[in-house]
This record gives C-alpha cells, sequence and structure tokens, in this order.
C-alpha cells in the first residue's frame, strides 16, 4: 500500500550507507531550513512520524525521515552483524553528509534514539541538537538492566528476540493482526488508528522485513560494543512518557549523568509511544528546543 501524509509533499531518495546498503529517505518541507532527521524506532517505519512531518515541514523545516536499514524499502541486511551499534551510528552520519544537510537536529524514538545517540556520541561535529524520546543512553539501559530486577523482567522480549526466525514467524502468523493490536493496547486510546495499524502491517509483510527488523535486538546483545568515550557534547532534551510498559522512567535521569549539555520533561500521561500519544505537546517541545 502506498502511504500519504494528507497535505505534505514527500520526496523520496536513497542514500548509500558505509558498508554498502541503501537506505530509503523521505524529504518534506523547505530545502533551505533548518534540517530534521527523525528517526524511528520498532516496530515502525518512516510513517512512525506522521503527526510531526507536517507540523514541522509546515513551519519552514527541512524534514528528512529514512527508513532504517532493515526497515520498510531500505535494504535489508541478512546477518545480525550488520546492525551492531556501530554501523547503526554511522549510518546516520551517512544521511547528514549525503543529503548535504551541515549540522542538523537528529529526532529519535526507541531504537531511533539509540542510533541517535550513537551518532551523537561519535559525530558530535555533524549535530546541532539531539532530542530523545523514550529511550535511555546505551550505558543508562545497560547499568539498569543489570541492576534492577523490574527493567530486566520488562525486557522479556528482548531475551525471546534472541531466538532464530520463530518470532518474526508468530508475529505475522495472522498477517500481524495480533502485533499490531499489541502495539495499539501499549499506547494511550485513540494514538493508532485501524489505517496506522494497516500501514505498519503492510511494512512487516514485505520479504524478510520483519526478522530484520528483529536483527537490531539481536546485534545489540551479539556486540554489545559501544563508543568510548560515552558522553554527549551536544545538546540534548530527553522526552519521557511516564507510562512506558517496556522502560522504567528512572532511565531518563540516568541518562542525563552522560550529557554534558541536557534537559529532562516528563508526560505523565504518555506511554512508550509518546509522540503518537501526545504529539501536539511534543512538537512544541521538540520546536522550542531545537530553535532555542
Amino acid at each position: 500500500m502506498a502511504v500519504q501524509i494528507p497535505g505534505v509533499e514527500l520526496e523520496q531518495c536513497v542514500v548509500r550507507t558505509s558498508d554498502g546498503y541503501c537506505l530509503s529517505v523521505r524529504c518534506a518541507g523547505n530545502e533551505e531550513g533548518t534540517p530534521i532527521i527523525f528517526l524511528h524506532g520498532f516496530p515502525e517505519f518512516w510513517y512512525g512520524w506522521r503527526k510531526q512531518i507536517p507540523y514541522f515541514a509546515r513551519r519552514g523545516y527541512r524534514v528528512v525521515v529514512p527508513d532504517q536499514r532493515g526497515y520498510n524499502d531500505s535494504d535489508k541486511p541478512q546477518e545480525v552483524f550488520e546492525y551492531r551499534l556501530v554501523q547503526l551510528g554511522e549510518d546516520v552520519a551517512a544521511i547528514i553528509r549525503q543529503l548535504g544537510l551541515g549540522q542538523c537536529a537528529v529526532v529519535g524514538h526507541d531504537w531511533g534514539a539509540m542510533a541517535a545517540w550513537i551518532a551523537a556520541i561519535r559525530h558530535p561535529s555533524l549535530i546541532a541538537k539531539l532530542v530523545i524520546l523514550n529511550v535511555p543512553h546505551p550505558q543508562a539501559f545497560l547499568k539498569t538492566v543489570l541492576t534492577n530486577p523490574m527493567q530486566f523482567l520488562k525486557s522479556w522480549y528482548i531475551y525471546f528476540f534472541q531466538i532464530p526466525v520463530l518470532p518474526a514467524w508468530l508475529l505475522l502468523w495472522d498477517g500481524g493482526d495480533m502485533f499490531a493490536r499489541a502495539m495499539q493496547a501499549t499506547a494511550n486510546p485513540g494514538s493508532f488508528t485501524t489505517e496506522d495499524l494497516e500501514a505498519y502491517k503492510a511494512a512487516w509483510q514485505k520479504e524478510g522485513a520483519l526478522n530484520t527488523m528483529i536483527h537490531w535486538y539481536r546485534a545489540a546483545v551479539r556486540y554489545p560494543e559501544l563508543p568510548q568515550p560515552d558522553d554527549v557534547i551536544v545538546p540534548t532534551l530527553i522526552l519521557w512518557g511516564k507510562n512506558d510498559r517496556f522502560l522504567e522512567a528512572s532511565m531518563a535521569e540516568e541518562s542525563l549523568k552522560y550529557c554534558r549539555n541536557g534537559q529532562l520533561e516528563y508526560f505523565p500521561h504518555a506511554t512508550h509511544w509518546l509522540q503518537h500519544d501526545e504529539p501536539d505537546a511534543v512538537n512544541a517541545a521538540m520546536e522550542r528546543f531545537i530553535s532555542g
């Protein structure tokens, strides 16, 4: 199915990664405007920013929204090694350089936020502002999952995803209906419409996609290399929905310890799907920080 966002003209281009794969990238807004890259997480694709793209495009920003490796229209490397954290950060740098964005803002949610953290640590000269939604700094997550029994239990799906092939088969056995409903159930009512879920299911059913999406989790366990030093010198805003069923809110404050110039804003009634639950408040907070 062709996915569109009403009232927004989306251009599509291809960026080649440092290891030779192609990423599909959508762009909207003013070509001369301040560039913002939005990085989606699991199990979304570029459409996960449908409530942000029109807002920033209409305000004169250059909005850049890729499908990350393994997802939707981007290439889907088959080896788990090709999804290690360092490479995910390099993909972000490749987008910035090849599209000539200069110093830009980078916004990430879920796994997209992890890629954003890594990119900011490794390539601070490419990133003017960093906005993180509901994913901790990698060291904060590692520390918490090893010491906090509640977070260890909440991370059960990461251990399940280490099994080859089976997780993707189970999640797609009914065309993705149950998986889509489970995703909807962990968000606030109305955050995901039936139309949204159909778009996600179509992306998951592309050949091999769901298995390569899960490779992000496998690589994090098998190749847990983290950049050193791991402090973030880029000005950083962390936005966190406190009703996240997957991640302990304490990790947001723990993440600030790794930021030289960091801010944290909680959303008490939002879930892990923060930008879907409270788009107006999230968009305003991001714009204040990026433009400020």
